[in-house]
């Protein structure tokens, strides 16, 4: 796997350096890191390259929730497993990692196919999500648990300064559905519209209220798609409460 690496991105002029600064954690063996970034999408389109960053990805999601966990058992000794569950599904969430991502242009890192770049996924969120767990997890095999904690440390713990008690925080679909229950008394309308290719789909999705406003979101699947058209919904109901107030 590594030498196979080495050749693809010897000739890199510019290796992901700033990515390590963000990070706050200098690989010592690259060719994890560079696994890290590598779409599947990239790895279906060039036959001469063996990886992608999926098994990374499984590793990284493991780590990522053992520390969220212990971060948040440490410091909220009043909260029960209900209240941890709920603030830890705020931390790590699909939404939640795409912003991180987003926040240290991890996008602008990731190499992915052709398809997929005509389609707008390095920027889309379920995609910087895993990227950002296949980081975790190359830093676990390159580091260990001190380097994942580093990592940790640099990028997620901001975002515990920001949690929300609201059991809906990380969830805008239940959220909206409760909300259109409790006004209208009928739960929101969802339209969904799919393009591209089977391996590259992107789906568009548009969220109505009982008073005919809208939201709409993007994502790689039919859920993260609805999950982005509630939270704009959800956001433009906020601002019309407020017009009126």
């Amino acid at each position: 796997m590594r030498k196979s690496l080495r050749s693809l991105f010897s000739t890199a002029a510019h290796p992901d350096r700033e990515l390590e600064r963000h990070m706050g954690y200098r690989f010592r063996d690259r060719a994890l890191l560079e696994a890290a970034l590598i779409h599947r999408s990239y790895r279906f389109e060039n036959p001469g390259v063996s990886v992608d960053n999926q098994r990374l990805e499984f590793l990284g999601d493991a780590v990522l929730g053992m520390l969220t966990a212990a971060k948040l058992y440490r410091r909220f000794g009043d909260k029960d497993e209900g209240g941890l569950t709920t603030l830890r599904s705020q931390l790590t969430s699909g939404l939640a990692l795409g912003r991180i991502a987003h926040g240290i242009n991890l996008g602008e890192h990731l190499r992915v196919g052709k398809g997929e770049e005509r389609s707008g996924g390095r920027h889309r969120l379920a995609g910087l999500a895993d990227a950002l767990e296949a980081l975790l997890g190359a830093a676990y095999v390159d580091g260990g648990l001190r380097a994942c904690e580093r990592v940790f440390g640099k990028l997620f713990a901001p975002a515990f300064e920001t949690l929300d008690d609201d059991l809906w925080a990380s969830n805008p679909k239940g959220r909206l559905q409760e909300y259109c229950q409790r006004r209208w008394k009928s739960g929101p309308r969802y339209r969904l519209r799919r393009e591209g290719p089977a391996h590259a789909a992107v789906f568009t999705a548009e969220a109505v209220a009982g008073d005919g406003l809208t939201g709409t979101g993007r994502g790689s699947n039919k859920q993260e798609a609805e999950t982005h058209a509630a939270a704009d919904l959800l956001r433009r109901l906020q601002a019309d409460h407020h017009r009126q107030a």
